[in-house]
């Protein structure tokens, strides 16, 4: 007779695909580890791919300084059109003229974004007010009063500009949201813009490089997962355990 399945403890990187949730991947990899306790730390929206750090077992218990840490992202920006979600999955509610734009004048207006500032999250998002998620109310209409933000943004850099598109390489703090910057630069900019492209490159120390995708882990057995989990001791501060 078979005992136990053993519960795995530690940190997963995974490479989340697109046109996944964080609960979607969390989801697959409850029925691949066949333990309900996985979570994760620091959601993605459906259409970013890149980092998302899994935590099983024990390890879910240091969630909240996991998602405390900076972000580091790349991604494209589409000027002239304007959607719901300020990303590509919304519906394009504008569509304006691209004006004759430089590198240097799409940096200055980057620039204006660096530092501390508050920012405004977006109607399409997973925020609760009075217990009902803002895209809730937003599917229904609803523009719903909501506090602005505290986030810093380290670093904001163009990394090809071929208009309509700005590919770009940012790193911010937590709470951030970048398709919201998009959207804010397309205003500045005076012809509106979109997040095309998101990806999650990094979390503080830990790189995407370093993750797996969904289909390497669910090749994988138990025992080969167990060697790829980072323990949580060796993933924070002692204070934290």
């Amino acid at each position: 007779m078979l005992g136990p399945v053993k519960e795995l403890d530690g940190i997963l990187l995974v490479d989340k695909p697109r046109d996944h949730t964080s609960h979607d991947v969390v989801a697959r990899l409850r029925g691949k580890l066949k333990m309900k306790r996985v979570g994760h730390a620091g959601t993605l929206d459906p259409m970013a791919t890149g980092l998302l750090i899994i935590l099983v077992g024990k390890a879910t218990r240091v969630s909240q300084y996991l998602i405390s840490l900076d972000k580091e992202y790349e991604g494209t920006i589409e000027l002239g059109k304007v959607t719901d979600t300020q990303d590509a999955d919304g519906e394009v509610m504008e569509t304006r003229p691209v004006p004759p734009l430089t590198q240097p004048q799409v940096e200055a207006a980057i620039k204006t974004f660096l530092g501390d500032q508050y920012q405004m999250p977006p109607m399409y998002s997973a925020i609760k007010i009075d217990g009902v998620p803002l895209y809730k109310s937003a599917r229904k209409g609803e523009d719903v009063e909501r506090e602005p933000r505290f986030i810093r943004v380290m670093s904001w850099e163009v990394t090809r500009f071929e208009p309509p598109h700005i590919d770009f390489r940012l790193q911010c703090t937590k709470g951030t949201y970048v398709r919201t910057l998009a959207h804010d630069l397309g205003q500045k900019l005076d012809c509106g813009a979109h997040l095309a492209a998101l990806r999650r490159t990094a979390t503080s120390k830990f790189h995407v490089s370093q993750a797996l995708t969904l289909d390497q882990i669910q090749a994988l057995s138990l025992p080969e997962i167990e060697k790829r989990l980072i323990a949580a001791r060796d993933a924070v501060p002692s204070f934290v355990l």
